[in-house]
């Protein structure tokens, strides 16, 4: 089996790292393609022995990269292709047709409740994701929830297949000697409270709740991974409540995956340095598709707060007991800190959600996805005459041989960033 990857672009970040995971674990022969930027999961994973080709797409609205990437999607030969994030489907899947690839699967990694990737939701890109979804064979959700979501968009129920995030749990286990070394690079003292957090630093995902909570705890110390417009936002804001010392804003980290690949020491903690560095974990945004970085930190014993967690939120509460849900309000989640503090920094058991979330069953779950489309398995059971037609954009180059109607496509960029949220 030849699977071509589609991805809109491959710097760090949770679609991405999953992206790269999974290619290790899957037993067919894969290839990627990403639309924009290659970044660093491009190199790492490249150098795990995988082909990665930069489209060089110059925007959102870039239609030159429709017959270029139909062209090399017909030329590769590829019996299946597999999109991930938004703009990476909506061309993906068009190009896909355009070469005469029919078996197209696409996970939908980050779809929330009011914005998909950061992106509100409106009606036009609403309209564009439904218009292609159909051109597919199979959506891939990775919770339950964004399955429910699809379904609430009009995804016809026996086109969504689940397949939930994994990770190499062994990777994130507690590491008491990695504790006392980034503790030490860091200057913080071996013995204080200290919280940690991940993620993109943008509106959506309320850091700046976490970041004013812990300015109310004195002699709490946050340890805050990632990148994001919000980052000079967040570093005043502690500078104003005077905690800029004790608000400690890392950027972007590797994951467990990088540290093992590079065998390179940075000038801050990996994400399992920084998980066994922490006494508790906070994921504050009210709004995830499954949480991984929650899985992630439960791996390494910690206790976490969360806002949302699909991961967790689904399955009964004795498979991840160290948990606890907030709402996303300063006061509530000081509270829950100072609680926490009191009860002293020990590590937990890891939960039985951590076995759950492994990526070799997530893999072979994708596999059998791969397998019905391939085989013609009852994945998509409407009929032709049931599916309205979509129009495709008008060929070019040699791809004008392929017999496929025009198209006008929405703009997905007219889709503004979302509006700043209340009680910041």
């Amino acid at each position: 089996m030849k699977v071509l990857h589609v991805i809109t672009g491959l710097e760090v970040g949770g679609a991405e790292q999953q992206l790269r995971l999974l290619l290790r674990r899957l037993p067919a022969y894969c290839e990627v393609v990403t639309l924009t930027g290659p970044g660093p999961v491009a190199e790492g994973i490249e150098a795990d022995g995988t082909r990665v080709t930069h489209l060089g797409m110059t925007g959102e609205r870039d239609l030159t990269a429709l017959p270029r990437l139909a062209r090399l999607i017909r030329d590769g030969g590829y019996d299946l292709v597999h999109t991930h994030l938004y703009r990476a489907c909506v061309y993906g899947r068009i190009a896909a047709r355009m070469a005469g690839v029919r078996a197209v699967v696409a996970t939908e990694h980050s779809l929330g409740d009011a914005v998909i990737e950061g992106r509100r939701l409106t009606r036009g890109v609403r309209t564009l994701y439904r218009a292609t979804e159909r051109l597919g064979a199979a959506t891939v959700a990775v919770s339950d929830t964004v399955a429910a979501r699809l379904r609430r968009w009009g995804v016809p129920e026996q086109r969504i297949h689940v397949v939930p995030n994994g990770i190499e749990a062994h990777r994130f286990a507690f590491d008491p000697a990695a504790r006392a070394l980034v503790r030490t690079r860091l200057g913080l003292p071996l013995d204080a409270f200290v919280v940690g957090g991940a993620g993109r630093l943008v509106p959506g995902k309320r850091f700046d709740v976490l970041v004013r909570a812990v300015t109310q705890l004195p002699g709490v110390h946050l340890l805050l991974a990632g990148e994001g417009p919000e980052r000079e936002m967040l570093r005043r804001m502690a500078e104003q409540f005077g905690s800029g010392d004790r608000i400690h804003l890392l950027g972007t980290r590797g994951g467990a995956v990088e540290a093992e690949a590079d065998g390179e020491e940075s000038a801050g903690p990996d994400i399992p340095g920084l998980l066994s560095a922490v006494d508790v974990f906070v994921s504050p945004s009210p709004s995830e598709a499954f949480g991984l970085a929650v899985v992630e930190a439960l791996a390494s014993g910690l206790p976490v707060l969360h806002g949302s967690c699909p991961a967790v939120d689904e399955l009964p509460a004795d498979q991840a007991p160290g948990t606890r849900h907030f709402s996303p309000v300063v006061h509530e989640l000081a509270t829950a800190l100072r609680e926490l503090r009191r009860g002293g920094p020990d590590r937990l058991p890891v939960p039985p959600v951590v076995r759950r979330y492994d990526i070799t069953r997530s893999a072979e779950a994708l596999m059998s996805v791969y397998e019905q489309v391939l085989t013609g398995a009852p994945v998509r059971r409407r009929s032709p005459a049931q599916v309205s037609p979509v129009p495709v954009p008008p060929p070019q180059g040699r791809a004008a041989a392929l017999p496929v109607a025009s198209v006008s496509l929405p703009d997905p960029a007219r889709s503004p960033a979302p509006s700043p949220l209340p009680n910041r």
